[in-house]
């Protein structure tokens, strides 16, 4: 089955809906959907723990929205391997949000003579069929570390290039760590 359109669920208030227990009876959710995001940190992991990426730049939300897992996944591959092809291996990637509400859907049945067969409900609670990160104005989505200034304008155009795979404005800081204060 096809995903729905990010507009039903991109833009729209939500209440976070998030509930799940070991304990079956405690679950208002009685089944969730795994995650579709692989991993959250990539490239040189160890490298960023020691200081070697002096420059950071983040990819900051500028309006609340919901996230889907699928397009964060999209982001992650699609940087994951643009970067490695431009820059080397020489970077480092992490995802900053993580997809905790549950996405549900009343399925309706479309099609010639559906009406007579369904007419709904009004507020219908829906089976879950997704997930999706609440992201706030002023968050952090990713963060990606480089070693030069040249290595910094290939990492440019690559978030530029992802801001169609988002349904929120985004905009992107930059960040300098000095390696000289950070050792001592």
């Amino acid at each position: 089955m096809a995903l729905r359109k990010g507009s039903a669920y991109s833009k729209r208030y939500t209440r976070p809906y998030t509930r799940k227990s070991k304990k079956k009876s405690k679950s208002y959710i009685k089944t969730i959907p795994n995650s579709r995001i692989v991993k959250f940190k990539m490239g040189d992991i160890k490298g960023y723990g020691n200081g070697r990426y002096p420059i950071i730049l983040s990819v900051v939300s500028k309006e609340r929205v919901q996230l889907r897992d699928n397009a964060i996944e999209a982001i992650r591959q699609y940087l994951n391997r643009f970067v490695q092809a431009r820059i080397g291996k020489e970077f480092y990637l992490e995802i900053k949000v993580y997809p905790h509400h549950i996405l549900r859907e009343n399925k309706m049945l479309t099609g010639a003579g559906a009406d007579r067969m369904q007419t709904g409900m009004s507020r219908a609670f829906g089976k879950t069929i997704g997930r999706a990160a609440l992201i706030e104005p002023e968050q952090i989505l990713l963060r990606l570390g480089v070693k030069t200034p040249k290595q910094e304008r290939e990492a440019r155009k690559l978030i530029s290039s992802i801001k169609a795979k988002l349904p929120c404005k985004v905009t992107t800081r930059k960040e300098i760590i000095n390696l000289n204060t950070q050792k001592a």
